[in-house]
């Protein structure tokens, strides 16, 4: 009889540095690698019931949804952090420095990502620096 992929031996249970590894890192082409896996050495006296192979590819599909709506979050948000930041050129603004010292400048340039930074006084800030804006 031929042992699953990653068993010790004819138990076919997993040696114990493989249970505790974490499962964060796996994506869509390593779960279908351990669908195959598992669809290949079953018993053939006794196939995956159809409702947990449905159960899988749902959460296969769930977890490909999820990562993908994270990743247009955080393009979404680096998208409005750099239109607020282009936003604030020319205009006076206070800004905290690194001391917590509160500080006042235009600003003259805005660098635009994920952390979007400004130019004021040729001191580069971070946007989250930003206290208030001078209304003229």
């Amino acid at each position: 009889m031929t042992n699953p992929i990653g068993s010790t031996g004819s138990t076919g249970q997993v040696p114990a540095t493989t249970q505790t590894s974490s499962l964060s890192g796996l994506g869509g082409d390593d779960f279908l690698k351990l669908l195959v896996a598992q669809l290949k050495y079953q018993d053939p006296t006794s196939p995956t019931d159809t409702s947990q192979f449905m159960t899988q590819t749902a959460q296969l599909t769930q977890v490909d949804t999820l990562s993908k709506i994270a990743t247009q979050q955080g393009d979404l948000l680096a998208s409005t952090l750099s239109v607020q930041a282009g936003a604030l050129v020319g205009k006076s603004v206070d800004y905290l420095d690194a001391d917590g010292v509160t500080h006042s400048g235009t600003v003259t340039s805005a660098t635009f990502g994920t952390n979007p930074s400004l130019r004021i006084g040729g001191v580069e800030i971070a946007l989250s620096s930003v206290t208030g804006r001078h209304t003229a």
